[in-house]
């Protein structure tokens, strides 16, 4: 504990665990194979790598030495520095819940998968039959997102410096070992996969565009966990002695890698089995339950490879949480046991609704602002649209403009690197946050509501 009694990650091993944990999620193991694959494959990869240099890097760093300077909840954090400000840490808490409620469902997902490889591995004779009668179910896909969302829920009543950083400090360096063996195993006993591979590592600058780059900057704003609060939230159990530019260099690598390591297990499988790699979110489901369900020893590999996914789910779910947990527990002054019951019951709530747009709700649409005109998404596409596609984006804008006028560069090189024990801040990063993070969020919204075609 610190002298005003926040608690303390055990280790920076511990923080790194919980902070790469709650980057790494299915934004890097669900969505990124697709997105790159749709992307163009190298260039895709090529820009995002990119991106993470140029935007979540120093996002990570904003975010992390905004929670450690304020250290306690992520509305609190700005108010410290300015009362006027606390309206991006509520920004950040609409967003998180708003992501928990179609995160979970998927949790729930990928807890089903695991299970079913593991007890049977049968999974019929048509994997995209299997994937859409279970989704379309009025009940079962809500039961197992209560299973994912009780676990989280009930290991986050101890406290994220507690149990959680223990079971993550564990979790974390098994996810990277399962993912290194199924992308070992997919390159090296699929046919055609070096297809896959070609496509996914051989960039082909035809495939760039405007709208290639919005996702690959969406795509980082979801994987890496930047403008919702998550690293404000880490960063004010974060002590002192931390040197918050080398932590967030470890968080952005370790992000990056296991994105890239699940685009090495998906792609070549899916190239090597022939099948659309275009299907979007029910690719992770359809190609590891066609393929590992009928290869020699692809159950087992079937098993481990979900059984990884999940690791990563419940890693980033114990921080999503603990976004709105904390604020509720702090700012709202609830205590610590009725502030996550309080946000369990909402996020669940949303769980249902979104898991009941799979089947029974299939037919309710949202209107969608766009140039094009008005378009209608269900509720999954909405909810993703509205948290990763505007709120996201508007978290990132509004804490480079706080940074940048409100607190100001002085006082945020002072926190970031500890009165100078850790170096000084550099012309380029404020580079970086005056223009160019701006900028690309401008590219983003102008993606979303259709202006890039």
């Amino acid at each position: 504990m610190s002298n005003n009694g926040q608690a303390h990650f055990k280790s920076r091993f511990g923080y790194i665990m919980v902070a790469a944990g709650a980057a790494i999620g299915l934004g890097n193991i669900w969505k990124f194979p697709y997105l790159a694959y749709r992307g163009g494959g190298g260039i895709f990869l090529i820009t995002y790598i990119i991106i993470i240099v140029l935007m979540a890097h120093p996002m990570v760093e904003m975010e992390t030495a905004i929670g450690r300077f304020g250290k306690s909840d992520t509305v609190s954090v700005y108010e410290k520095i300015s009362k006027k400000w606390g309206f991006v840490g509520w920004i950040a808490n609409i967003c998180t819940l708003g992501i928990n409620m179609f995160y979970v469902v998927v949790g729930g997902w990928v807890l089903k998968y695991a299970v079913q490889f593991i007890t049977s591995g049968d999974f019929g004779e048509d994997t995209n039959v299997f994937f859409n009668g279970f989704i379309s179910k009025p009940v079962e896909p809500i039961v197992w997102a209560f299973i994912v969302m009780f676990i989280t829920s009930f290991l986050l009543l101890f406290g994220i410096t507690e149990i959680v950083e223990k079971v993550t400090s564990v979790i974390m360096p098994i996810l990277f070992v399962i993912l290194v063996f199924c992308a070992v195993y997919a390159c090296a006993t699929l046919p055609n996969a070096v297809d896959g591979l070609k496509y996914y590592l051989i960039p082909n600058f035809r495939h760039f565009n405007f709208k290639v780059f919005a996702d690959a900057v969406t795509q980082v704003l979801f994987s890496v966990g930047i403008g919702w609060g998550i690293f404000t939230t880490l960063g004010a159990n974060i002590s002192d002695s931390s040197n918050l530019k080398s932590d967030a260099v470890m968080v952005s690598v370790m992000d990056t890698l296991a994105a890239i390591l699940a685009g090495f297990v998906v792609i070549p499988t899916a190239f090597g089995a022939g099948m659309d790699v275009t299907k979007g979110p029910a690719l992770l489901f359809d190609v590891m339950a066609e393929i590992y369900g009928s290869l020699p020893g692809g159950r087992l590999i079937g098993s481990l490879f979900f059984v990884g996914v999940l690791f990563a789910v419940f890693s980033s779910l114990f921080t999503f949480f603990e976004i709105s947990v904390k604020t509720f527990e702090e700012k709202l002054q609830m205590g610590r046991q009725k502030g996550v019951i309080i946000v369990s019951l909402i996020i669940f709530a949303g769980n249902i609704l979104v898991s009941l747009g799979f089947g029974p709700l299939s037919g309710m649409k949202l209107p969608w602002p766009s140039f094009t005109g008005l378009e209608m998404y269900g509720l999954y596409d909405w909810l993703d649209c509205f948290t990763g596609y505007v709120l996201l984006p508007l978290g990132c804008l509004l804490t480079c403009i706080f940074v940048a006028k409100v607190w100001g560069f002085d006082a945020y090189e002072k926190e970031l690197f500890h009165d100078g024990r850790d170096g000084k801040l550099k012309s380029f990063d404020k580079l970086l946050t005056v223009a160019v993070i701006p900028i690309f969020m401008v590219i983003v919204f102008l993606n979303v509501f259709g202006f890039l075609g």
